[in-house]
């Protein structure tokens, strides 16, 4: 008995078993109530459930790169497309545009842009402080890792050859301020006023090396401008004026004999005059030893034919007055002016390369023969035509 009643059992079990599994099987492989309303909404685009499938177009700011959310087409229940609303995408599907309650993504381009793949072409623009003054020779060029920009006029910015080669100390100076020299504290207000050389005669060792003066020369000049002279004075000379007045002096003129003639030829020939006029005097005098045509000293040249009354070249020296110094103070000038001609700090263009000189009381015969250059006090100067007396 026992025996029936356990295939009994098992005929059971094997009847039901089959249709468990099928009901099973169908259960599992159709959607359920909540997927059947999850379907119908995702096809009627209408319920507010369906918002999980929808995309939306969110404003974002102006510049940077965002998703675009828009929802399915859909022609029987979005009735923006019947009206002609929307967007047509590149394949030429129709979509419609949907309110959003969600803002868009805060975060910059800077974070959400993948940089290595992208290649680094969002680039990031710092802005740039304009050169405050002219820089000479430079022309600026604006350039941009994307596009390249659309110019003013048209007329792109380029570096360019510079065109100002050899001139570029000329230019630079240009725009540099000059003001009217210093007075050189070495000297008496009368005679620092008719200073015209900074930098004396480097054997004039009366005056000490100075420094450069930017109020009259400029830092290009001072520092960059060659030096042919080696430090002696060389006049700066007209175009019309001979070419032995360019000529150094001799070392000697320093000497304090050479000077005391100089200072005599001032003192007994000008000393009425003013510290210009004896300067001219002075400058006469020097420019007869630079001029190969008269003695190579400077008491050469002023006791030259002292031995003839009346007929030397200057008329103290052979008039036989005792030559006495009555005026200290008058002589002590003539000192001063005597060093500062002779050391080239001096020098009037207007005198030039002039050998002569008379009174305006006075009318030589060889004044028609010479070119009258200028008149200071009373003092009429004049320039040879051929360099030497004729």
């Amino acid at each position: 008995m026992g025996q029936r009643s356990i295939g009994f059992c098992g005929s059971k079990v094997s009847r039901f078993a089959a249709p468990a599994v099928l009901a099973a099987l169908i259960f599992t492989g159709f959607p359920s109530v909540g997927g059947h309303a999850d379907l119908a909404t995702f096809l009627s685009g209408i319920n507010r459930g369906g918002e999980r499938w929808r995309m939306h177009m969110t404003r974002s700011p102006a510049g940077s790169l965002h998703d675009v959310e828009v929802v399915f087409n859909d022609p029987i229940t979005t009735a923006a497309i019947e009206d002609g609303a929307g967007v047509t995408l590149p394949d030429g599907e129709r979509v419609s545009l949907a309110a959003a309650d969600k803002e868009g993504d805060g975060s910059p381009d800077e974070d959400r842009v993948n940089r290595r793949d992208k290649k680094g072409r969002i680039v990031a623009v710092s802005p740039v402080t304009p050169p405050k003054d002219f820089s000479a020779g430079s022309i600026l060029q604006r350039t941009s890792a994307l596009t390249r920009p659309v110019m003013e006029g048209g007329e792109p910015m380029v570096f360019a050859r510079s065109s100002i080669k050899g001139r570029e100390i000329e230019i630079a100076t240009a725009f540099y301020k000059k003001s009217p020299p210093k007075p050189d504290p070495s000297l008496s207000p009368m005679v620092a006023r008719l200073v015209t050389n900074s930098r004396a005669d480097v054997l004039a060792t009366a005056y000490a090396p100075s420094a450069p003066d930017y109020a009259s020369e400029s830092p290009f000049d001072s520092i960059l401008a060659p030096d042919h002279s080696g430090g002696r004075f060389i006049p700066d000379i007209a175009p019309e004026d001979h070419a032995w007045a360019a000529n150094p002096l001799p070392a000697e003129v320093f000497s304090a004999e050479e000077q005391k003639c100089l200072t005599s030829g001032i003192y007994f020939e000008s000393r009425g005059e003013s510290a210009k006029g004896q300067a001219a005097v002075a400058q006469v005098i020097l420019n007869r030893v630079r001029n190969p045509a008269y003695p190579k000293t400077i008491c050469g040249v002023v006791y030259q034919n002292k031995q003839l009354y009346n007929r030397c070249q200057f008329s103290f020296a052979c008039d036989r007055i005792p030559d006495i110094v009555w005026s200290p103070t008058h002589w002590k000038t003539a000192q001063e002016i005597a060093l500062a001609v002779t050391a080239g700090k001096i020098w009037l263009p207007e005198v030039g390369s002039a050998t002569h000189y008379h009174a305006t009381y006075v009318r030589p015969d060889w004044g028609p023969t010479m070119k009258r250059l200028t008149q200071i006090g009373k003092h009429i100067f004049y320039r040879t035509y051929g360099g030497g007396w004729s």
